[in-house]
């Protein structure tokens, strides 16, 4: 098989998150796939399936090193830079993956590649002393102003508000604790975010802890920067329906990733667009 590594999310090489995509020239089984994910160990890899199918979009499978996913946010927008790349040589700005929550598109920007995600599903709150206990920081460092809330664009996150960078600096995973959410809500990532960057053009400063085994931090999120795009409109954090804003992750595990995204919403209606620049880092063959 052809494979194509990328940086997803990325200024440069070597930053953002790391992606596999794989060309499989042969019938490739569900267990072949995750076993290939497990030896590449990024957080994500991805299999493009089929050419262009008759509902305009390309099948792609996602996997990371533990799980076959129904939906991620960085290795849609590699999977779509790759098939336009490298694959049909395509000029159209626009490129369909159909995945397991249905058809995403990615639109291409002056090669940037945007995706549309899913309207957002808003489900139950959680109880600040397990949070803080889970991130071990204090119950103070968590803005009351807003509910720690599970959202979902297809892959569902808990967003915790933190009031400081310095918050967000110390929080570092209790993995019996978070093993114990997971129990009682199911899957679910956690996300934190604070008002407070390292770089001033940037307006939040997020870091995402993955339900994976090891609960590793994430260096860059698609889905859930999706996740937290429509809690800020829900919330009406920004005190607008129509937003643009900048999001820097990954700096804390040294991969510097910078996501933007762009939200409205109308009655109950969400368009959420997350962007990032895709840059190559190799391309080889998998005996």
């Amino acid at each position: 098989m052809k494979f194509y590594i990328l940086d997803v999310f990325a200024e440069n090489k070597y930053e953002g998150n790391q992606l596999a995509v794989f060309v499989p020239d042969r019938k490739i089984e569900t267990n072949e796939m995750q076993k290939i994910a497990r030896e590449m160990n990024f957080s994500e890899t991805t299999f493009i399936m089929s050419g262009l199918q008759d509902n305009g979009g390309y099948d792609v499978k996602i996997f990371s090193p533990d799980s076959e996913l129904p939906f991620a946010g960085h290795p849609t927008l590699g999977t779509a830079f790759v098939i336009k790349n490298f694959l049909n040589g395509s000029e159209r700005s626009e490129i369909k993956l159909n995945l397991t929550v249905g058809q995403v598109p990615v639109v291409f920007e002056d090669q940037y590649p945007w995706m549309t995600q899913n309207q957002p599903e808003f489900g139950s709150d959680v109880e600040i002393d397990k949070i803080a206990a889970i991130l071990q920081i204090n119950r103070e460092d968590i803005n009351t102003d807003f509910p720690i809330q599970v959202v979902s664009t297809g892959l569902p996150s808990v967003i915790v508000h933190l009031n400081s960078m310095d918050a967000i600096s110390r929080c570092k995973i209790n993995h019996l604790r978070y093993a114990e959410l997971l129990t009682d809500i199911g899957e679910v990532n956690l996300l934190v975010f604070t008002k407070e960057t390292v770089s001033p053009e940037n307006d939040l400063n997020v870091r995402l802890f993955m339900c994976n085994s090891g609960y590793l931090e994430d260096p860059a999120t698609g889905s859930a920067n999706g996740n937290l795009a429509g809690y800020l409109l829900k919330h009406n954090f920004f005190l607008a329906n129509e937003i643009s804003y900048r999001v820097e992750q990954g700096a804390f595990i040294g991969r510097p990733s910078l996501l933007k995204i762009n939200g409205k919403k109308t009655n109950d209606h969400y368009l959420i667009q997350v962007g990032g620049q895709v840059i190559t880092v190799s391309e080889g063959k998998w005996y």
